[in-house]
């Protein structure tokens, strides 16, 4: 006879959990959630900076008492104390680099199908999950999924920004071209931006038929609609 486990323990999950979230009210929001789900509340530390969220997950690692979970927002705004790392996606390819076995839950209003997808497949987050709507309610099957199994954990409202038919194919030196379009770098200024950098192809005919080719692929009529609807898919 085959045993089944409990579907949820009943002890804590994550031993040490560190929150990287700059407004309190949120904080407090997801503290009294983890605590729900019987995450003790020693267990549970809170940032408002992305470079005191690095400087604490070295500091665990210092002090033999790791972290379990990362749960970070997505954006931080300016102030007057300097940061070095200025949002959650910097935070999340250092932390990757740095910790790559920590689980990592993006808590965010983002639901730009492309930011979705870098997080998913380049820094291999473990869950993403959009703060409006079921936000709290996600964030505890996210919870609950992250550490129960390997897979990719999605609130349900953004289910479709990773379908193999939603994939948004473009390598970095595209979003470079459309980032200087933005700028309203004319094809001869983006040639010289491109030069500058030590990046090729480099050529304005180059640069006129890739621009062609993204413009056809997303259906633009212009360069600046373009522009417009890279922004609206978060690529730029």
């Amino acid at each position: 006879m085959v045993l089944k486990q409990p579907r949820f323990q009943s002890h804590f999950m994550f031993q040490k959990v560190l929150i990287a979230e700059e407004f309190d009210i949120i904080y407090s929001g997801l503290k009294a959630t983890l605590e729900e789900i019987q995450i003790i509340s020693t267990a549970i530390e809170h940032v408002s900076y992305c470079d005191e969220a690095l400087m604490k997950l070295k500091k665990g690692v210092l002090d033999n008492s790791t972290y379990d979970l990362l749960i970070c927002d997505l954006f931080f705004l300016a102030d007057h104390k300097s940061q070095e790392i200025t949002s959650g996606k910097e935070l999340i390819k250092r932390v990757r680099k740095e910790f790559p076995t920590l689980k990592i839950i993006v808590f965010s209003n983002e639901d730009k199908p492309f930011i979705i997808q870098d997080l998913y497949k380049n820094f291999k987050i473990n869950a993403y999950v959009w703060k409006k709507g079921n936000g709290q309610k996600e964030l505890k099957k996210a919870i609950r999924h992250v550490y129960y199994k390997d897979n990719f954990y999605l609130s349900e409202e953004l289910s479709g920004a990773i379908h193999p038919k939603n994939e948004i194919k473009i390598s970095e030196f595209d979003i470079l071209l459309i980032e200087c379009l933005s700028k309203g770098f004319s094809q001869e200024e983006i040639s010289i931006e491109l030069k500058e950098k030590g990046i090729s192809p480099s050529s304005t005919s180059a640069i006129e038929k890739r621009l062609k080719f993204l413009k056809e692929d997303f259906n633009a009529n212009n360069p600046a609609h373009l522009v417009a609807l890279a922004k609206d898919l978060g690529v730029v």
